[in-house]
Order: C-alpha cells, then structure tokens, then sequence
C-alpha cells in the first residue's frame, strides 16, 4: 500500500449523489458488492474526522455544497460518462474529476446509434405516419452504402458508433473540434469549424456524441442547420443544448429536415406541454441511448480504488479548461 495512505483510508469510501433516494440506494448497494477491501458509505454516515481523512469520493452529479463537506479530496469518481454538472460547478481548483470510461457503455451506445440509424434510413417514422392515415404507399429502398452519415464526437463512444455503423455499411465520416492521428480513426474525420461545415454538407443522418461545452452548446443552430442537405435527420444521443431547439423546429415545419431522434432535452424529463411531444418529425426518447450498467460500473469503480489504494494511481482525468 502507498504509504502516503492509512488503512482508515482504505476503510471507508464516500458516496455523494443527487439521485432520488431509491436510486442512491441502489447504487450503494452495486458499489457496495464489486468493493474489495474497503466500504462505500452515504456520507452522512462518516464521522468529522473520517469526512476530512477522504481523499476520494464516488459521486454521481452532487451539488457542490455536498462535496464541501469532504475537505481534502484530491479526486472524485463520477458514475457517469458526462461530466459537465460537475465541471460547471465551482469546486476546487485542484479537485481531479475522472469520468466513467466502460466498453459496455460504448457498446451499448453503438447498439443503439445503429438501431436509430436504420430507423431513419429505412423511412420508419414516414411508414409509421402512413399507418396511422391508413395509407398504402410503397417508396424506394436505399442501400446502407448509399446513405451518409456522420458522427459527431469522436472520443470513445464515437469511435466505436462509427466502427459499428461503417460495419453495417454505412459511408461514415467522423467529425471532431480537433485534429486527430489517421491511426486513432477506422473512417475519414473531418475538425474544426470548417470542417463542420464541410461534414454537414454531405451528411444524410448526424448523430451527435459530443460533450456539452461552452464550444459544442448550440453548435447546431439556423447557420450550421441550414448546411445540411434537404431532408437529412438528426440523432442526438449527447447533451440537449448542443442543438438550438427554435433553429431545429423551423428546419422540421419548413421540411430542410426530415427527423428527428432526439433522446437529451434541456430540461429532463421533457415537460408534459413541451411541442417535441407531439411533432410528427420527432421522435422522444427518454434518454435511455446507453444507460450506465450497475454492475459494470461499479466494477470498473472499484478496480479503480483499489489502484489508488494500493499504489497512488489516479486514472486519467478531465481537462477542466475543455469540460471533458
């Protein structure tokens, strides 16, 4: 064991949400069965001296007066992938925030980026509109080498969303703020934000994995809306505000666009009177694309705590200045 860290250390590990009180619970419970060597505790149940001992918390969205109560944590562990309600929160400068990184969670993303590719690409939502005016009209099939599509985001989850739609036969393209190395990719990227425009341009179906930043929060507005071809769909499986809500409805009622799925809202649940509820063009989901896998998580969690135990290592943490 590291010898900059007691045994008491490695005793007690505290838990901070801003989960309903069913979920938190839960989640105890999860973490609590893939813990090796050391307990996850509410941090109401940690005495004074044992909150101001923790150097790491697992958190999953708390607010930040929850984590002054912990006043020489070095890192905290996010359940969660997204990490922006923690990044915009004024915490510590020197606080690391590592967010969850799991390959059941890429997969399960991809799973689901393909199932609402082919939705799209087969013309589901106009047949399922047909149904309901009991109409009977065949249209022209288009082969999935014949449809674009471009993923926007190419960090973890979209490397493996484009892998998985470039598998089915999809023409795939990456876009990304940044340049990377041609052997970081399996499909052509395009960045920055001529990029953006030039990926638009030539893109049938976008699907949107992007953090939300101050960069990515409104990118698809009426400027950038406009550059994509007359019909082309969207899929947002990252963060509601990275598309301008006003700029996508006159894009669907002026038909620029075709559809959209859209599973992240500004404001989650979706209200009960929110207009997204009842568009023909739109599709609601209950953000449920790629959901953290309990068992999964709290596995690479615990692995992850007992690295630092043990040997000082903190796993690779967000930039603060980029929000992811």
């Amino acid at each position: 064991m590291n010898s900059n860290m007691s045994n008491t250390a490695f005793t007690k590990v505290p838990f901070l949400s801003g989960l309903d009180q069913e979920s938190h619970a839960k989640w105890l419970v999860a973490l609590n069965e893939a813990a090796r060597g050391f307990t996850v505790c509410d941090v109401g149940e940690l005495t004074q001296a044992e909150r101001h001992q923790a150097s790491v918390a697992i958190v999953a969205n708390p607010s930040a007066s929850q984590l002054a109560v912990l006043p020489n944590l070095v890192w905290v562990q996010s359940l969660w992938a997204g990490v922006e309600k923690l990044v915009n929160q004024e915490l510590a400068p020197s606080l690391k925030i590592v967010r969850l990184v799991d390959d059941r969670l890429s997969e399960t993303m991809a799973e689901a980026a393909l199932a609402w590719a082919l939705y799209l690409h087969r013309d589901m939502p106009l047949y399922r509109q047909q149904q309901d005016q009991q109409q009977w009209q065949q249209w022209p099939v288009k082969l999935a080498h014949e449809r674009s599509v471009a993923v926007l985001g190419m960090g973890a989850l979209g490397k493996r969303v484009a892998q998985k739609l470039s598998d089915t036969g999809f023409v795939v393209r990456g876009w990304s703020k940044n340049a990377k190395s041609a052997n970081e990719l399996t499909v052509a990227h395009f960045s920055g934000e001529n990029g953006l425009l030039e990926i638009l341009k030539i893109s049938e179906i976008v699907i949107i994995l992007l953090p939300l930043t101050e960069d990515t929060s409104g990118l698809l507005n009426e400027q950038t809306l406009s550059y994509l071809p007359s019909g082309a769909s969207i899929i947002n499986f990252a963060r509601g505000p990275i598309i301008n809500d006003d700029a996508l409805l006159e894009g669907l009622n002026a038909g620029q666009l075709a559809h959209a799925v859209l599973d992240v809202f500004a404001t989650e649940p979706l209200p009960e009177h929110h207009s997204f509820w009842t568009h023909l063009n739109i599709t609601v989901l209950p953000h449920i694309a790629a959901p953290t896998d309990q068992t999964s998580a709290s596995k690479i969690v615990a692995n992850n705590l007992v690295d630092y135990f043990e040997n000082g290592a903190i796993p690779t943490s967000i930039s603060k200045a980029r929000g992811y």
